[in-house]
């Protein structure tokens, strides 16, 4: 039997190369990047209590669902920026060989700042935006179950392909596989919901909201790709800022345009005192 090699027990004892207090540090050397996260935080917040004031007086439960779905959206949303702006659910990487920005360095460590904590918040934040729209639209529960799990995939495949060091090849084929997962959710919302909310009543709400939200999520693939992730044509707070942009657009104004419609109670959207219960017939009483 060979023995085992001695544990360098000075070696474990040494610190971490960068601390979080680094990339906090850093983050706020570049206003500009600092500012991509701090103004989220805010907006997030102010959208928070936007909802409750809209939504004081709603009375159905359908309606009272949507209300919470999107305020979901912020509360994960405030919770994730600042985990980005703490420089808790940030790192840096080596990208591999034949990277554009193999060999670059940030705050004087070998690698590249990875915002890796923006998949969080999509990955959270995203099925809650579905969950709303595809309520609106009066699609089924299987529906949004599926759009649900597929952009939780997409997220999630997203974050490998950020976090991949091995291979260029590897990080490239976890993009198309995001891409793919994502071609399934634009389907659901402009095909099979789009039908839905034309014979629900809700098409002209419906059709801004697609809009708004398909259109700024071929953003994200398309800013992966020119940013320091892909192909390194964008610096990383000029990506950040962009992301930042489609999260305003995406979450925010889609659900200000939510609340706004929803404060009414539309018929189109009102289900009676019995909607969610577990039992037929049966309403459970208010909190």
């Amino acid at each position: 039997m060979v023995p085992s090699a001695p544990l360098d027990k000075t070696a474990l004892a040494q610190p971490l190369e960068i601390t979080q207090a680094d990339l906090f540090e850093y983050v706020f050397s570049d206003p500009l990047l600092a500012w991509s996260f701090v103004l989220n935080i805010a907006l997030a917040g102010l959208t928070i209590l936007l909802i409750v004031y809209l939504g004081r007086n709603l009375t159905d439960p359908r309606a009272k669902l949507i209300a919470v779905s999107v305020m979901l959206i912020s509360v994960v949303s405030i919770s994730s920026y600042s985990g980005l702006t703490s420089g808790l659910t940030l790192s840096i990487i080596e990208m591999p060989a034949g990277h554009p920005a193999e060999g670059m360095t940030t705050a004087g460590e070998d690698g590249v700042l990875t915002m890796w904590g923006r998949y969080l918040t999509w990955t959270f934040s995203t099925p809650f935006i579905l969950i709303a729209l595809g309520m609106i639209a009066g699609s089924n529960m299987t529906k949004i179950l599926t759009s649900v799990a597929f952009t939780i995939a997409m997220c999630v495949t997203g974050l490998a392909a950020a976090l991949t060091t091995s291979s260029l090849v590897m990080r490239w084929w976890w993009f198309v596989i995001s891409s793919l997962f994502f071609l399934v959710i634009v389907y659901i919302i402009l095909v099979e919901w789009s039908a839905e909310a034309k014979q629900t009543g809700t098409g002209d709400l419906f059709n801004t909201l697609k809009l708004l939200t398909v259109i700024g999520w071929f953003g994200y693939p398309i800013l992966w790709a020119l940013g320091v992730e892909g192909f390194a044509l964008l610096d990383v707070a000029i990506t950040s800022w962009g992301y930042s942009i489609l999260d305003i657009i995406t979450k925010y104004i889609v659900t200000a345009l939510i609340m706004v419609w929803l404060a009414k109670e539309p018929s189109e959207v009102t289900a009676g005192a019995d909607y969610g219960s577990s039992l037929p017939g049966f309403s459970p009483a208010d909190d």
